[in-house]
């Protein structure tokens, strides 16, 4: 019986590489550089199933490319705004992701995010290195306090709900927003509802938690930041999108809010020209937020197993509904 025939679009860690290989034809773009997208183009004709990652979007020209023999979508993420599901239900395409696994590993991340805002790491590094550190002065370098202050959570999913309960031992006061009320999600962290509007007015840090879609999408505008505190600090660690750039800087410019914390952006790399990045008072990341060895690892392998799962005829182990 022939092998099923599959593109995988990265260089994969062995444990999520080496069972494609043994049962499947992998058309595999070894590099660490996300595939041409002429390359994918034609790689993708005939295939059964695509692993592909968030830099690669999947919609009809794709799959149209691909034909009628592609039965599975595994994305190496959580998030799918790169793939057109509705294009995939049309012709009977499943979709796996990869929920839960970088739940925790996120969630630290926006805890150091805030952290680092909050105290101005980046900045005292550089006063060090620079040699710019002076004599000690009671107000140098002074930052925000994380214990008792009000912390909202827009999003209150798996991972708001983890970075809320890792909030615990500061002592803060919990407010959640989303389109729904989570009572039980929320009653575990000690969390609060609240309207858009009176968690923004009400918090010293606001956190993104919320998936990109057409009602998150520049969520954070010129009129949201209006409604901030001027001594607020936002941190975004979901989707670029959801945060309109231009009206964050001139929030931070005209001092809206005092500082924000983002480990996404729009577009991703952020140009290291863009007007974000010369401002103190704004710490950017490099979408670190899975970045641990055992997360991306058990992503990877997770992938796998969708994809697999997808051209062997087997239920998805994560399968997008």
């Amino acid at each position: 019986m022939s092998k099923p025939t599959v593109v995988v679009t990265r260089q994969l860690p062995p444990a999520a590489l080496n069972p494609i290989l043994e049962r499947c034809d992998a058309r595999y773009w070894d590099s660490e550089e996300p595939i041409e997208r002429g390359t994918l183009l034609e790689w993708v004709q005939g295939a059964d199933g695509l692993y592909c990652l968030l830099t690669d979007t999947v919609d009809d020209e794709l799959l149209n490319a691909a034909g009628p023999g592609l039965r599975v979508v595994a994305t190496m993420s959580v998030g799918y705004d790169h793939v057109d599901v509705a294009a995939l239900r049309k012709r009977g395409i499943i979709l796996g992701n990869t929920p839960g696994v970088l739940t925790e590993t996120t969630a630290e991340l926006a805890v150091a995010l805030l952290l680092a805002t909050a105290r101005r790491l980046p900045e005292g590094t550089h006063a060090v290195e620079s040699g710019t550190w002076p004599i000690w002065r009671p107000m140098w370098m002074t930052g925000r306090d994380i214990h008792g202050s009000t912390v909202g959570i827009v999003g209150l999913g798996r991972i708001g709900a983890a970075f809320a309960r890792m909030l615990g031992g500061f002592g803060c006061r919990i407010l959640y927003t989303g389109p729904n009320e989570k009572p039980e999600a929320a009653q575990a962290v000690n969390a609060t509802f609240a309207p858009m509007d009176a968690l923004l007015q009400e918090s010293d840090f606001v956190a993104v938690h919320c998936p990109l879609n057409e009602q998150t999408r520049a969520l954070f505008s010129t009129e949201a930041f209006g409604k901030m505190k001027a001594t607020a600090v936002l941190i975004n660690t979901s989707r670029g999108g959801v945060v309109d750039q231009d009206a964050l800087y001139q929030a931070l410019v005209q001092g809206e809010i005092a500082a924000a914390g983002l480990d996404v952006t729009d577009p991703e790399p952020l140009p290291a020209d863009h007007p974000l990045v010369s401002l103190e008072n704004c710490v950017i990341l490099p979408h670190i937020g899975s970045a641990t060895v055992a997360t991306r690892t058990k992503m990877a392998v997770m992938t796998t197993e969708n994809l697999l799962a997808g051209v062997e005829g087997r239920p998805l182990p994560n399968q997008v509904d």
